[in-house]
């Protein structure tokens, strides 16, 4: 072994929720690296403010769960996928509150359910158990917490993967995954990673478009690897615009919770004119596709910069105890919530297709799993419902975990990954052009690939991927990775999945919206977008259903 290389059972590439849970749930039985591609708390999980859907109350039901899922995925979710997910939803809750994690409770409840429950867009009941508006962050600093602190989890902060490895590169089919390479940012130095199991938990893309409510990381890392490694994706044209991030020129699009909206927040046009009920009957609370369409709508037709997300006749003391990080985030930019609407508008949020895997999060790859947004399950279907994305980063990593223990043992013989091979490679003197083509892709996408599409714009946007992507690869080949580069290349890898799969349905359902086919075509099953790469790997792990 070099002092370029490490040996871990499992190797998991993410450190948010679904990276975490998995490696915790795997430490008892396994070593484990996490790689993370900045500080381990970089990633989407700690910016999640919502909250974890799960039936808790009496008065709910698995069933309802299950249901508003089926309809805010406009017909396109797996059913077994959702009941699976709803189901393990209380255990995944009371795994959250055995860690310590302090959930908000509700002073009257009483020992069966004593956490405070709050309500979404999508949901017909209050389900949505949280750490007053900052969820996420609650979670991610229990979970790294736990995991620091284990003798079998090692966590490698500041490395970017580069490449999943399968046994090709030792001679065998191509068939099964060993490992990864991944660049150390902090020494430029690329390092490969040995492993038994590699878990992708990657998050998402949302960075391929110019607004994003996303932390600067979600480049769709896990998601490109996978395909070039020789996995199938599916879904990709399904990317979710969450619709009220805050407008304001110095702020990163930071997010407002769909909760604002479930406590009684109305959206207003600059004149205070409410306009949501003309859209749905369901007003702010329809699902998010519906809201954000109706923002960009309303933008569009007035000209406007941004409309408005009023909660002011709460009351001041209400809008303190619910939502603290909101305000004071909005404080900071001279907007204070209790006396005054907030500025929002639209933002690329959640990738709602992913990497195809089975209900254990296997992929097509032997010895692949990939868990949380990076994975297409069939949980979401067209359009992901408020609140169950960590929750499905739980149920997944849970399950994935007790997949990859039941396969022991496996061979203790690790065979070394070859070096990377930097051959003729120099260091590059031309960085304007990464600069230059990550700028350009993401002013495509937004431009001709956002909320509301043509075909026309689709095939515009593809071939200008096309030659991006051939420049990419160019450059790719000739110089020394970088992270800038790595990341420009995931992204146009995923930007080319995303328009295809959009070019490929002929209907609007759910977060594909066209003008060319502006109805959802019901008149037969409806169907699960699935791109297959040349180099396959040819192990069909979902039922026939899902193949194209």
């Amino acid at each position: 072994m070099t002092d370029l290389s490490f040996h871990y059972d499992v190797l998991v590439i993410g450190s948010g929720a679904a990276g975490l849970s998995t490696a915790l749930k795997l430490a008892p039985h396994v070593k484990v690296a996490v790689l993370s591609k900045g500080k381990i708390d970089d990633g989407s999980t700690n910016w999640a403010q919502g909250g974890i859907a799960a039936v808790l109350d009496a008065a709910d039901s698995i069933e309802s769960h299950v249901e508003d899922t089926l309809i805010a995925g406009a017909g396109l979710c797996k059913r077994d996928t959702v009941e699976f997910v709803a189901r393990n939803a209380p255990n995944a809750i009371k795994w959250l509150d055995e860690l310590g994690i302090q959930l908000t409770r509700d002073p009257e409840g009483g020992n069966d359910q004593p956490f405070h429950l709050t309500r979404e867009g999508g949901h017909s009941h209050r389900r949505i158990v949280h750490a007053a508006d900052a969820t996420g962050r609650a979670v991610q600093t229990t979970l790294q917490g736990e995991a620091a602190k284990h003798p079998n989890i090692k966590i490698f902060e500041n490395y970017l993967a580069i490449d999943l490895v399968t046994d090709r590169k030792l001679g065998g089919e191509g068939r099964r995954c060993i490992g990864a390479y991944a660049l150390d940012l902090t020494t430029g130095k690329v390092r490969s990673f040995n492993a038994r199991t590699v878990v992708l938990a990657t998050g998402g893309a949302s960075k391929v478009y110019r607004f994003t409510s996303n932390p600067d990381g979600s480049t769709g890392d896990g998601i490109a690897m996978a395909w070039r490694a020789g996995c199938r994706v599916m879904n990709m044209e399904f990317s979710q615009f969450h619709p009220t991030c805050l407008y304001h020129p110095q702020a990163k699009s930071f997010l407002i919770t769909e909760a604002v909206r479930g406590e009684g927040g109305k959206l207003l046009l600059a004149d205070g004119t409410r306009f949501m009920d003309r859209f749905d009957e369901r007003g702010e609370l329809a699902p998010r596709d519906i809201v954000a369409r109706a923002i960009d709508h309303e933008m569009k037709r007035l000209g406007a910069d941004c409309v408005y997300l009023d909660i002011t006749h709460k009351g001041e003391d209400f809008i303190r105890e619910h939502f603290p990080t909101i305000h004071e985030t909005c404080l900071t930019y001279g907007i204070d919530m209790t006396k005054q609407p907030i500025p929002v508008v639209p933002a690329a949020h959640y990738t709602c297709g992913g990497v195809l895997t089975d209900l254990r999060g296997r992929t097509d790859l032997t010895g692949l799993y990939a868990i949380g947004e990076c994975a297409g399950t069939g949980l979401h279907g067209a359009n992901r419902l408020a609140s169950n994305s960590l929750l499905e980063c739980l149920v997944f990593g849970e399950a994935a975990a007790s997949d990859i223990v039941e396969a022991l043992p496996v061979d203790d013989r690790f065979n070394d990954l070859p070096d990377w091979d930097e051959t003729g490679i120099t260091d590059s003197d031309e960085e304007v052009i990464v600069a230059h083509n990550w700028e350009q892709l993401r002013n495509v996408m937004w431009d001709f690939v956002g909320i509301v599409r043509t075909t026309k714009r689709l095939q515009r946007a593809q071939h200008r991927i096309d030659l991006l992507l051939s420049e990419i690869d160019e450059y790719y080949g000739n110089f020394r990775v970088t992270n800038d580069l790595l990341e420009l290349r995931n992204l146009s890898v995923v930007a080319k999945l995303i328009i295809q799969s959009a070019l490929w349905r002929h209907e609007s359902r759910g977060l594909h919206y066209t003008t060319d086919y502006p109805e959802r075509d019901d008149s037969a099953t409806p169907r699960q977008t699935i791109l297959v790469p040349e180099n396959f790997a040819g192990r069909w792990v979902v039922s026939g259903q899902w193949k194209t």
